[in-house]
């Protein structure tokens, strides 16, 4: 097998596919809520095509694929997807982060299929908070696919969660509060700036820093330790075993050990969130490429990898996609 390692070292196991840009919610540090600015759907990568390129990374070294979107539930073929994935020689260990609005149907059908992990996007506990940041009341709809998620026996479940000065920043205890009492990881993500709506500021920005502040005030927070690759910084809650995640993106970034690439939806690879530019693997397969012709482009993509995101750097330029289009 092939170990893909770019020019600073890192070795990249972990693949990020995107199955569609479209989203059934408008949180509102996502996009608008009248976006309407899909890709075309005959831009959007196949099954065959989907399954293709994981098969290819795999034997590059990719060990962890996590579906993401938009709201990757909302393919019709989600279940197949899983369970085509899952039935590759070397199967990678398989995740998936959702919103959760439609996981009560299909959590069954996915752990038959091969799924075993999973993270649910839910910022806040107040269901007019929810309605004000996603622009739709359907917070019991999230809670009964958590229920759903926890019933069908997958483990771990996490929960990610983004504070927003002035709407929810408040929430941090409560938040964990309600996932220890629920046996749900937690992990606090800082927003980035990856808006359909280019709103994102520093000033309004929810730091690392303020976030364990927070949660100091109710709780006894101790590192653990062997963060590795991982981007979240892990937290005994109260001397553990529970803990909480905190992923300061911007102000603490971890791209010194990141092992992640990103697959978008219309089959672009990228080596970053923040990278402005792709590598076209959907115009490739659809002229023919050989296997060996996507493997090289992946080493390609891997071997132009940047050392960081550049979010603190005064030149720092925005990517044109917004976070829906690229996989979260």
């Amino acid at each position: 097998m092939n170990t893909l390692v770019d020019t600073y070292g890192r070795i990249h196991r972990n693949l990020r596919v995107s199955l569609t840009d479209r989203c059934n919610l408008r949180c509102t540090y996502c996009m608008p809520n009248d976006f309407a600015a899909w890709l075309p759907s005959e831009h959007q990568l196949t099954t065959d095509e989907l399954v293709r390129v994981i098969e290819i990374a795999v034997s590059e070294g990719i060990n962890e694929v996590r579906l993401t979107g938009g709201e990757p539930l909302l393919r019709p073929d989600i279940v197949e997807i899983v369970s085509r994935i899952n039935a590759i020689t070397n199967a990678p260990t398989l995740t998936m982060t959702t919103n959760a609005l439609t996981l009560e149907k299909v959590a069954k059908p996915l752990v038959d299929a091969g799924l075993t992990r999973i993270n649910i996007s839910l910022d806040t506990l107040d269901r007019d908070r929810f309605k004000l940041m996603t622009h739709r009341d359907r917070i019991d709809d999230v809670f009964a696919g958590i229920k759903a998620a926890q019933d069908a026996g997958i483990d771990p479940i996490k929960i990610n969660a983004v504070l927003l000065k002035g709407v929810n920043a408040d929430e941090a205890p409560a938040l964990l509060e309600w996932a220890l009492a629920n046996n749900l990881a937690l992990r606090f993500i800082e927003q980035m700036p990856l808006d359909a709506g280019g709103i994102w500021e520093r000033s309004s920005l929810v730091t690392a820093d303020d976030i364990y502040a927070d949660l100091s005030t109710r709780y006894e927070l101790t590192p653990c330790n062997g963060r590795g690759s991982s981007p979240a910084e892990e937290f005994f809650v109260n001397g553990g075993p529970a803990t909480v995640g905190i992923i300061g993106s911007v102000t603490r970034p971890f791209c010194g050990a990141c092992d992640r690439l990103r697959l978008t939806s219309d089959g672009q690879l990228r080596s970053c969130l923040f990278s402005l530019e792709e590598m076209d693997l959907r115009t490739a397969m659809r002229n023919g490429a050989s296997d060996e012709d996507i493997a090289a482009r992946f080493r390609k993509t891997v071997a132009g990898k940047l050392p960081g995101h550049g979010i603190n750097d005064p030149k720092f330029i925005q990517p044109q996609r917004p976070m829906s289009a690229i996989g979260g």
